[in-house]
């Protein structure tokens, strides 16, 4: 049975194959990346990388991969001799870890990670012949799994989350799904109700660690960033909106337009999520009569009424920058973002009412007091100035979500103890 499942996935690919490229050759029209290394997802490289210690990490886009920093620093401290295989399935994720971990050389090569046919994942197994294939939070690639147990290749699913909804889309493909979770060697999962849901798909190993994203530390670069940006901010109140989705940018600046009382020279500071989309909310600024200053051309001093962040990499100069946080993807039925940073840099956080994502996480927040939820994009803007007015209650919810993040670190020295085995 377990063959007939991956002989229908593996049709499926393969018949899908033409328009998952035209796609991808498609995207490349705003995001040259998308058209770049494309023999690396079709299982194809350049000469043997030569015999060592390779331990894959696979972080799809930017979050991840910036999730993924703290673990791959400690894998690295850890087994000294070890060559890091981070692999990727969008060029800004890409991106993100070439710029993470430059300082390192040669010791982190990066891969698109093969589309999911076993005739390309065996090519890429056999390629770079990794000790160990870790997956970070939902990443479940079922010819992927059942060629690294071919080739005996321990497969760790590390900072899993998987939420209701995610579980009863992964039930409706049944068997497949199935047949994977119970390929995977061993599961670090964030909290108790993801072991709970992950186990409930066959996972045979399923462990609680925690959230590595707990453990990421500021860099330093990124603070003097944010610190450059405050400098040219002057001494304008900040709210920002980060990792805004589609749709959300239009409900929050309507309701900006609408907000009866802010502090006087109210800043709103608005990074979309997707880069292809920042010239289509600059559009949208302007459209509604709103001045609109860009990251890429910063001037001396920012007066405009929106600061558009269009760059990548920065959000933790971003939350550094702000006085106050709302988190994108909550407005509207995405799942929402993650909070973490905000908290970590001690900053008020606003969440929408979706948030399913990150439920646990974002939850806790709430009940520490570091977090607000609001209803709509208009609550949003009130309860975003109301704090902007009040120094005293926004530094005591700052100091609160600081307290949160504090109290969750260690997930990442718990995972590399779990993984030890595999790699020794």
């Amino acid at each position: 049975m377990r063959f007939l499942y991956a002989l229908l996935y593996s049709i499926l690919w393969w018949l899908a194959l033409p328009l998952v490229l035209g796609r991808l050759w498609w995207r490349g029209r705003k995001e040259p990346g998308y058209r770049a290394h494309l023999g690396e997802r079709l299982g194809f490289y350049g000469p043997a990388i030569g015999k060592r210690l390779t331990i894959m990490v696979h972080a799809v886009s930017v979050g991840e991969t910036r999730a993924a920093e703290p673990l791959v620093e400690a894998l690295l401290a850890r087994w000294p001799g070890c060559r890091i295989l981070l692999t990727h399935m969008t060029p800004t994720g890409r991106a993100t870890g070439k710029a993470l971990f430059a300082q390192h050389g040669e010791r982190v090569i990066q891969s698109y990670l093969p589309y999911d046919t076993g005739f390309m994942v065996g090519r890429f197994l056999h390629h770079f012949t990794p000790r160990v294939c870790i997956l970070m939070e939902t990443e479940v690639w079922p010819n992927l799994i059942g060629a690294c147990a071919a080739h005996g290749v321990p497969v760790a699913l590390v900072n899993a989350r998987l939420s209701e909804r995610s579980l009863r889309r992964g039930r409706r493909f049944g068997g497949l799904m199935m047949e994977a979770a119970r390929a995977i060697t061993v599961v670090a999962a964030q909290t108790e109700a993801d072991a709970q849901r992950i186990a409930s798909l066959g996972a045979p190993d399923v462990a609680v660690t925690g959230s590595i994203k707990f453990d990421v530390v500021p860099p330093a670069a990124a603070l003097a960033t944010g610190a450059m940006l405050r400098e040219r901010f002057a001494a304008r109140p900040v709210l920002l909106c980060a990792s805004t989705r589609e749709g959300e940018e239009a409900l929050i600046l309507d309701a900006w337009r609408r907000l009866e009382r802010r502090p006087p020279g109210m800043l709103l500071l608005l990074v979309p999520r997707h880069p292809q989309r920042f010239d289509e909310v600059a559009r949208m600024v302007e459209e509604r009569g709103l001045s609109v200053a860009r990251r890429s051309n910063l001037p001396q001093r920012v007066e405009a009424d929106v600061l558009l962040g269009d760059s990548m990499g920065e959000m933790f100069a971003y939350y550094a920058a702000c006085d106050c946080a709302f988190i994108g993807g909550s407005l509207l039925p995405l799942g929402g973002q993650n909070l973490i940073e905000a908290c970590a840099l001690g900053k008020p956080v606003l969440v929408g009412q979706h948030t399913f994502n990150f439920l646990q996480a974002t939850e806790e927040a709430v009940a520490a007091g570091g977090a607000l939820r609001v209803p709509d994009a208009d609550a949003l803007l009130r309860e975003a100035a109301a704090l902007l007015d009040d120094a005293a209650r926004r530094s005591a919810m700052g100091a609160q979500a600081l307290a949160f993040a504090g109290h969750h670190r260690g997930a990442t020295v718990r995972t590399v103890e779990l993984l030890q085995r595999f790699i020794d």
